[in-house]
């Protein structure tokens, strides 16, 4: 049964900041170091002159150095606080809490990670959740004892959360759990009533058992933004089709039917080796007053970030080059976590700023 007093806030729900782990040179990012360094140096420089950030930092990164150069990049310092961690990686929207609101305060939920089912290592990012809260960064942290990560689930912040049947049914998460199971689970941790299950959908080199933040995500005003696929030939054109069919059926708490709006689908990207790279425009990341939408060098950069003007209307959109992110199979909503409004302890320790900021 549902908490009836908790609720999974929409992501366009007032925000204390937005969470990111830096790269670092012992992450995935070693070989393009410079090239992914600075696309967070965009997002850090766009984010932070309207809301705060919480920036995880391995031992092996330079600080001070790296307080210099974002300075220098036009990034607020004022608003971006700093905590050393160490980490396998930097998918925030993945190792990163999960926050539900429960009687008018924010409990900070802790799942565990295990690299999307034991793919890649995450030892060391599955503890980073602890470690912020046992620094005192984020506020009421509860263990939960199951493997869930944040881009696999959307939530309206009015009772209905959507998933996908490939990710949170795998059993590389946490074994034989039925679908029946998983619904009671959802509704239990963050007090939905409605769970939709997408059957249909999916990228090619996608390493995350098709998370839903690849494929379709809720706005304001009982919408549903989704990446469709417009070119017949291409192989993602047939799921994404059946996607869509699936999503005009489903239904809001009220059993209202959901808007849909279709995002254009990216030009092919490539790996060096020749597989296939998973863009997507549906990764956007929504802050307090802006969107900011993933880039990938191609003409439907803008046409993307036209659809999504239409669901936030009271938000800037904006984009960042996502291009390298993609080389690692992800982009910009899954290096960042958004943490709400009362979950920060600003007062808390952060490390030293340059004496100029």
């Amino acid at each position: 049964m549902p908490h009836t007093d908790r609720t999974l806030p929409a992501e366009w729900a007032r925000q204390d900041a937005i969470l990111i782990t830096w790269p670092h040179s012992d992450s995935a990012w070693q070989d393009q170091l410079d090239d992914v360094e600075q696309t967070y140096f965009d997002l850090v420089a766009s984010i932070s002159h309207y809301q705060d950030l919480i920036i995880q930092l391995h031992p092996d990164v330079d600080s001070v150095r790296l307080m210099q150069r974002l300075s220098t990049m036009a990034s607020d310092l004022s608003h971006c606080h700093f905590v050393e961690a160490v980490s396998n990686d930097t998918w925030a929207r993945d190792h990163g809490p999960i926050t539900v609101v429960e009687d008018n305060h924010p409990v900070i939920l802790n799942f565990s990670f295990n690299g999307w089912g034991n793919k890649f290592p995450a030892n060391l990012d599955n503890q980073l959740n602890r470690q912020l809260i046992d620094q005192g960064v984020l506020r009421n942290g509860t263990e939960v004892p199951w493997v869930l990560e944040g881009g696999s689930i959307e939530s309206d912040g009015s009772g209905t959360v959507m998933t996908t049947e490939a990710c949170l049914l795998n059993k590389n998460r946490n074994g034989d759990v039925s679908k029946t199971q998983m619904t009671e689970q959802l509704q239990q941790w963050f007090g939905c009533k409605n769970v939709l299950w997408l059957e249909n959908g999916h990228l090619e080199g996608d390493d995350t058992d098709a998370h839903i933040d690849t494929l379709a995500r809720f706005a304001p005003g009982n919408i549903i933004i989704f990446q469709g696929c417009q070119t017949k030939d291409d192989s993602h054109y047939g799921p994404l089709a059946k996607m869509k069919a699936e999503l005009s059926s489903f239904k809001n708490i009220e059993g209202e039917p959901y808007q849909l709006l279709e995002l254009p689908f990216p030009e092919a990207c490539y790996a060096e080796d020749g597989h296939r790279l998973p863009a997507t425009y549906a990764n956007f990341l929504i802050c307090n007053r802006q969107v900011i939408v993933p880039e990938y060098g191609c003409p439907a950069d803008h046409k993307a970030k036209l659809v999504i003007e239409q669901a936030f209307p009271d938000h800037f959109v904006v984009g960042v080059n996502a291009r390298p992110l993609i080389e690692e199979h992800g982009s910009i909503h899954c290096i960042t976590m958004q943490l709400p409004q009362g979950s920060v302890n600003f007062d808390t320790a952060f490390l030293a700023r340059p004496n100029n900021h």
